[in-house]
């Protein structure tokens, strides 16, 4: 190296890093804001080179889309029971200068953020009872959970997107009493509607039984009603036939009787052979037997 050319070098030397110094870029995922020993002198700065003065410092945040996940907090309900609570927060730098005067770091406003969340989901956890925790709709927790820290937030100079609850679970010794009281409730509810079912179920059948003695009622009436003008039929038949011709009505009788006295196998009749039960039976053989005619 030639001697005669080290301070041309040197003030080259110099030159490269004042122009380092003087220069800074942001890209389009950024915000970047200048200070001046200390005192913000610049901000919103489009992507692209930017230029400043050696001494001054160039802090750059983040203005994608954040997210960060709390795991096993611990909340009480208004009736002192213990909930652990998992839930994810999403949130944008909206004002940068207020991001960085109210944090200074983007780790410290992430802090604060999540302690803005955690107190307004203690707010609305405070508010409800486990059985209301559990039985209420997760969109609207999560909406008042929202609106609780969303106030806070904007202190902070960020957006807060979205605050979900991932899951909402109990200490196992709460857990074990709680679904106790739960099995005993479902076991109460059931009982009633077997209660309400056994019931009905009765009163049907009542309403049935009767409906059907009713039924068999009307039926025997009806058949009673028929067989007795059956018979007072039967009872003029017999009367025109008698009139008409007695020895006939009384010979048909006795076929009648002698049919179902003597027709059945196995029967065994003791009777007086010359009573008038016999009178036909009698006289069928002679000659001279007469048959009535109709």
């Amino acid at each position: 190296m030639n001697l005669r050319h080290l301070p041309l070098y040197l003030v080259l030397g110099a030159i490269l890093i004042t122009a380092g110094l003087s220069m800074f870029t942001v890209t389009v995922t950024e915000f970047a804001i200048r200070k001046e020993f200390g005192a913000i002198v610049g901000t919103h700065y489009a992507p692209g080179l930017h230029y400043k003065w050696p001494w001054d410092t160039v802090t750059k945040f983040d203005n994608r889309l954040l997210s960060q996940s709390f795991t096993g907090e611990t909340f009480l309900t208004n009736d002192n029971r213990a909930l652990i609570v998992d839930f994810y927060i999403k949130w944008r730098v909206k004002d940068p200068v207020l991001y960085y005067t109210a944090s200074g770091t983007e780790d410290v406003a992430a802090a604060r953020l999540a302690s803005s969340v955690k107190d307004g989901i203690k707010t609305v956890v405070a508010q409800r009872s486990l059985p209301q925790i559990v039985s209420a709709e997760r969109a609207a927790v999560t909406g008042e959970m929202l609106g609780e820290a969303s106030a806070k937030a904007a202190a902070l100079g960020v957006d807060l997107i979205d605050v979900r609850v991932q899951r909402i679970d109990l200490p196992d010794e709460v857990a074990a009493r709680v679904y106790e009281s739960m099995k005993q409730n479902f076991a109460k509810t059931a009982n009633q509607f077997r209660a309400e079912g056994q019931k009905a179920s009765t009163g049907i059948r009542a309403a049935a039984e009767r409906q059907r003695t009713v039924i068999l009622a009307e039926a025997e009436r009806d058949a009673l009603h028929i067989r007795g003008e059956g018979d007072a039929l039967a009872t003029q038949t017999y009367a025109r036939a008698y009139g008409k011709n007695p020895e006939f009505y009384a010979f048909w009788r006795s076929m009648r009787a002698y049919e179902q006295a003597i027709g059945r196998e196995g029967d065994l009749l003791v009777i007086t052979p010359d009573g008038e039960f016999f009178k036909y039976l009698k006289d069928a053989g002679s000659p001279n037997a007469s048959v009535p005619r109709h």
